[in-house]
């Protein structure tokens, strides 16, 4: 028994003909038929007496409409009362962003956010990816903003923007001789990543191309910060890649930062949560912010489409 058959007995019941009814519904007059008898023989009585004319409903089935028709009733205030959730923003929701994001994202994305909805409440965490992921899993996270695709089946991305990768060197890197870098450019033993458990380090070397299981590559120094790792490049110590909002303010001005060539290597950055969450509306006015907020030269996904209950 589905609710498109209820739908079905119903439009039957209002309409007193198999062809007006299945008008209504926008399907064949045979699939219609065919639904209705199907449910029939599920339920085991006929709820449509077909020798009358017009159309009459039988002592059961006349039981079954009226319970039907209630059941329909409750579906629609449950469609209502979500469309009601969708379209509202009050609250408090639980968001975790990736530490290589927070730092450079939210100071530009929550005084606009903050100023524009007031009675919006954000409580933040920074976390690494795999723990966002098994949190909104578990509803301990409504929103995550983090690095994709993940390929999580129980939840939705939200691809909100593109954002390249720079090489990032100490004044006497020879590299700084070139105009632009190309991926084969770059020496794995030289290049300083994040900790183990951090989605940009796999970017990183994913970009190089290079097995982390050789035996010739030595990660000497490894951190749980870029701004630590970009003040050991600048002592000399190798160089690193960073996230472009990682160098917004310096990077007009240092000469210490290279970008890739064409095409730039970037990471997409998504909001995500559950297939479950309906709050619509808070999704779409978060993806503005950001678009408003970060670099024109970004490449950005313009594109949102709202999911809608039916």
């Amino acid at each position: 028994m589905t609710f498109q058959q209820i739908s079905y007995v119903i439009a039957l019941d209002n309409l007193k003909n198999f062809k007006k009814a299945a008008d209504s519904c926008y399907i064949s007059q045979p699939t219609l038929s065919m639904q209705v008898s199907k449910l029939e023989d599920e339920i085991g009585f006929k709820i449509f007496n077909r020798e009358t004319k017009p159309l009459t409903p039988t002592l059961l089935g006349e039981k079954f409409i009226l319970k039907a028709r209630s059941i329909m009733r409750e579906v629609n205030e449950l469609k209502a009362l979500v469309s009601q959730e969708m379209d509202s923003m009050q609250g408090e929701y639980n968001l975790g962003i990736i530490p290589t994001l927070a730092p450079y994202i939210l100071p530009i994305l929550l005084p606009a956010f903050s100023e524009k909805f007031p009675e919006t409440r954000l409580k933040i965490e920074e976390l690494q990816s795999e723990i966002i992921i098994h949190q909104l899993k578990h509803g301990l996270l409504d929103i995550g903003i983090l690095a994709t695709p993940l390929d999580e089946r129980n939840l939705r991305e939200i691809p909100v923007f593109y954002e390249p990768f720079l090489v990032y060197l100490n004044h006497n890197n020879h590299l700084l001789n070139k105009n632009l870098i190309a991926a084969n450019d770059l020496e794995i033993d030289k290049i300083l990543l994040l900790d183990e458990g951090h989605c940009f380090r796999n970017q990183t070397l994913n970009i190089c191309n290079q097995d982390i299981n050789n035996e010739k590559n030595q990660f000497n120094y490894r951190s749980g910060s870029i701004e630590t790792i970009k003040a050991l490049v600048n002592k000399g110590l190798g160089y690193t890649l960073v996230p472009e909002l990682s160098v917004m303010e310096e990077k007009n001005t240092s000469e210490n930062i290279k970008r890739f060539e064409l095409p730039e290597p970037v990471r997409e950055v998504s909001i995500v949560v559950h297939n479950g969450f309906s709050k619509e509306l808070l999704i779409e006015n978060m993806r503005k912010v950001i678009l408003n907020a970060i670099p024109d030269s970004f490449q950005k996904n313009e594109r949102f489409v709202r999911i809608k209950w039916r």
